[in-house]
């Protein structure tokens, strides 16, 4: 079966087609500026050159019509005809309470998704877009919708009820939620996969660290606890985003400096992380590069990102009692070498040791500890996209 993977932002939308005979990638693809004067689409399929198309595109509906147009063209094509997807699987940001797993979209889980666009406000309306324009392109293809959230709603009540006043959780279901959910069961089942043994015999601590970064701990393949919370704000340092702060600290600032709540909102999401600490760069390539160049504030904000995590992950071996995989993934968790050391060095009492020689690696998977005696730790690629393809071809075949 073929199938057709979407992830759908408020301007844009990112694509592949799987063949899940070989889960081969037939093609995938970016459209850019969705609604934006200057929208195109850049277009690969396996074995021929790229295509870029730049098209006016109101919405999401036309950019999907190029996108399946482009999917069967005779020249840039990968497909003979749109027949030969056999279902579509969408991700989905925020399932809230409603989906502890992925589901077949119909018209009860299009009422629980919008019903949840309060807690998602940013994300989950152009996913919700995604889909009515699929369901009107290609009304007879099943759907199928995979959640940021749903791998994280094992979590038990003790680590995402927050305290406030328990009225706030019945009313408004203000709990932990997580997010990067299938990045972390898809690096955390791969891991297992590695080293031949059954995830639900492992410890695993998954830290997925790119602009957006979180840190799950992993019980028997289950989460148990992740540092993102009700948003996607809470936990690590992050590019732009602050992680924990001291709540007080939003109406000190309101008072002292005049500003609203929404441009405090803005700060915390937009200004703060290590590019408010470096005041250079939210890109930590940017920084490293600083760091090493003597600029005090670019090495403040990588120290003050690593500890973060380090701090995450000490934690959670402390609710696991042991920790037997430590997994980096996503942008920075799969390229820095230097991220990667920084995050183990004085983790040795946790039975962490990172070798520096095996850890000079990019983008591919590799074991990276230093001795037989250390906790197994990895660098796997994540792949979200063949992760949504899985859950998609289990529920439709």
């Amino acid at each position: 079966m073929k199938i057709l993977v979407i992830n759908c932002g408020s301007s844009s939308l990112k694509y592949q087609l799987i063949d899940m005979t070989d889960e081969g990638v037939l093609a995938k693809g970016l459209v850019e500026r969705i609604g934006i004067e200057g929208a195109r689409i850049k277009h690969d399929t396996t074995g021929k050159e790229r295509v870029v198309i730049e098209e006016p595109m109101n919405d999401h509906k036309k950019a999907l019509e190029l996108v399946l147009g482009v999917l069967v063209d005779k020249e840039h094509g990968a497909l003979e005809s749109m027949d030969e997807i056999g279902a579509v699987g969408h991700r989905v940001v925020h399932g809230g309470e409603d989906f502890a797993s992925s589901v077949i979209i119909n018209e009860a889980v299009m009422n629980a998704l919008n019903k949840n666009i309060e807690l998602a406000p940013l994300h989950n309306p152009p996913n919700i877009m995604g889909i009515e324009a699929c369901k009107e392109l290609m009304p007879n293809t099943p759907m199928v919708g995979v959640f940021d959230t749903a791998f994280h709603q094992t979590i038990p009540a003790e680590n995402y009820i927050y305290p406030i006043p328990y009225e706030f959780y019945e009313k408004y279901k203000i709990r932990r939620y997580g997010f990067h959910g299938t990045s972390h069961k898809y690096v955390s089942l791969r891991a297992a996969e590695i080293l031949g043994r059954d995830v639900k015999d492992l410890n695993i601590v998954t830290c997925h660290l790119g602009n957006g970064s979180s840190v799950t701990a992993i019980e028997g393949g289950k989460s148990i606890d992740t540092s993102m919370g009700f948003t996607p704000l809470e936990g690590l340092a992050m590019g732009t985003r602050s992680g924990d702060i001291d709540p007080a600290i939003i109406p000190f600032l309101m008072d002292k400096e005049g500003m609203t709540f929404d441009e405090v909102n803005n700060m915390l999401n937009k200004k703060s992380g290590v590019l408010g600490i470096s005041g250079l760069s939210s890109d930590f390539r940017d920084l490293e590069i600083a760091a090493e160049e003597g600029n005090e504030r670019a090495k403040l904000a990588l120290q003050v990102f690593t500890n973060r995590v380090k701090k995450y992950v000490a934690a959670y071996a402390a609710q696991m009692c042991r920790i037997d995989v430590l997994v980096f993934t996503a942008g920075i968790g799969e390229n820095s070498d230097v991220i990667r050391k920084m995050v183990c060095e004085g983790l040795e009492c946790l039975n962490i040791r990172i070798d520096n020689e095996l850890n000079k690696v990019r983008g591919k998977e590799a074991v990276i500890n230093k001795d037989l005696a250390s906790a197994t730790i990895m660098v796997i690629p994540t792949n979200e996209e063949l992760m949504i393809a899985r859950d998609t071809l289990e529920l439709v075949k």
